[in-house]
């Protein structure tokens, strides 16, 4: 299997892969309160069946083009991941989304992880919309977003009913010139021009 480093402190990005719903399974376990805050994942994985459903669906989003996957890794252990909800190379358009656990939380592996996805699908797929769609409470998903270069486009009111209650949403997004000029700008930056 391969692996994408996300630094040099032993995260990197992996798919994700039915044959791997004990691990995950095991993961949303160790998360399952904080990650269920304003991610309904823990509500759906309950069980080993239920966790290889949910891979499996990603499996099958993956073969027809239309989503992705990816683990974060610490040091080998499954503390995330990065997904595509959407991805339609027709229209350029993908929403991505994320989870962690809390144990991971604090150390940018979210936002390192989301950068390299939005290349792929910048870069390789020809995607020239990348959307998050966020609670309006989520204040650490958003500052994911701002870290991006994502602007707020739209703020949809009481648009999700989770667990009995009403949330707003937010909508954020990058364009690919937008990606493309900001990651200009950093390599710039990083190499002392």
């Amino acid at each position: 299997m391969f692996a994408i480093p996300l630094g040099d402190d032993g995260a990197e990005l992996r798919p994700l892969e039915p044959w791997q719903a004990e691990e995950f399974l095991a993961h949303i376990d160790r998360g399952r309160s904080f990650i269920g805050r304003y991610n309904g994942l823990p509500d759906i994985v309950t069980d080993l069946e239920s966790s290889r459903a949910f891979l499996q669906a990603y499996a099958e989003k993956t073969a027809a083009d239309t989503g992705r996957i990816h683990g974060i890794h610490e040091n080998g252990r499954l503390v995330g991941a990065v997904v595509f909800r959407t991805l339609d190379t027709a229209q350029g358009v993908a929403e991505a989304g994320c989870w962690l656990e809390p144990a991971a939380v604090g150390r940018g592996l979210v936002t390192r992880a989301v950068r390299v996805i939005v290349d792929w699908a910048v870069e390789e797929r020809g995607i020239h919309r990348v959307e998050w769609v966020v609670s309006s409470g989520n204040e650490p998903s958003i500052a994911v977003a701002r870290r991006l270069g994502m602007t707020r486009e739209a703020v949809l009111r009481e648009s999700h009913l989770y667990r009995g209650q009403r949330h707003d949403e937010e909508v954020w997004a990058v364009l690919a010139p937008e990606w493309r000029a900001a990651g200009k700008r950093a390599a710039g930056a990083s190499s002392g021009s």
